[in-house]
């Protein structure tokens, strides 16, 4: 891959991951309550499900989510009840000490995974990557599967390290959430705020 695209790339990939999403604001959530050890399973599985899709994408999958509507409509609304469920569940989330935290499931491997494939912004950005970066070229056929390479790299290494870097950032939160004079107030607050922002975002991403 030229030097100039590969440039291109690392700074597209680099303002798409580390901007809050769905993604994001899940784990710094799930490590908050639950640690960053229980996170990590799930950082794993955001690229994880991200490769499958972008390889499905670039295998034809994305030309016929691209021209049928109905189709892209109705990922659209599989991705909404699924991120606001799971909003919902954020937001039902005890407070409490951790030993109720223990009790509870933190998503895991296979909801990170599922969630790729549900998230708007995820499609958007397999699209674009695909029609910018991985389907061949005229005349550079057989550069197709070294750049379709060049990108599942990348995107492996930048997608761990965005949810790892936020996984980190609601770990560090991890104690002062769970004190405070009433215990457990500021980790529930912490909740539905994170609740209420992944609801927001789930219904922007309804809008494009």
């Amino acid at each position: 891959m030229p030097l100039d695209d590969l440039l291109a790339l690392l700074l597209l990939a680099t303002t798409m991951t580390f901007t809050p999403g769905p993604n994001t604001v899940l784990v710094t959530a799930l490590a908050a309550r639950h640690g960053l050890r229980a996170a990590l399973p799930f950082c794993l599985a955001v690229p994880s499900g991200w490769l499958l899709l972008m390889a499905a994408v670039a295998g034809g999958v994305g030309a016929l989510v691209a021209a049928e509507p109905a189709l892209r409509g109705a990922l659209k609304l599989l991705g909404l009840a699924y991120l606001l469920s799971l909003a919902w569940r954020l937001a039902r989330a005890d407070g409490g000490p951790a030993a109720a935290a223990a009790r509870e499931r933190p998503l895991g491997y296979r909801e990170g995974v599922l969630l790729q494939f549900l998230n708007v912004k995820a499609w958007m950005f397999a699209l674009t990557l695909s029609a910018g970066w991985a389907l061949p070229r005229p005349g550079e056929l057989d550069t197709a599967l070294p750049r379709l390479l060049t990108v599942l790299g990348v995107m492996a290494v930048y997608g761990f390290a965005s949810n790892f870097s936020y996984a980190a950032l609601g770990a560090a939160l991890r104690g002062w959430l769970a004190g405070g004079p009433v215990p457990g107030r500021r980790m529930r607050r912490f909740n539905r705020a994170s609740a209420v922002l992944l609801a927001l975002t789930a219904l922007w991403m309804l809008r494009h």
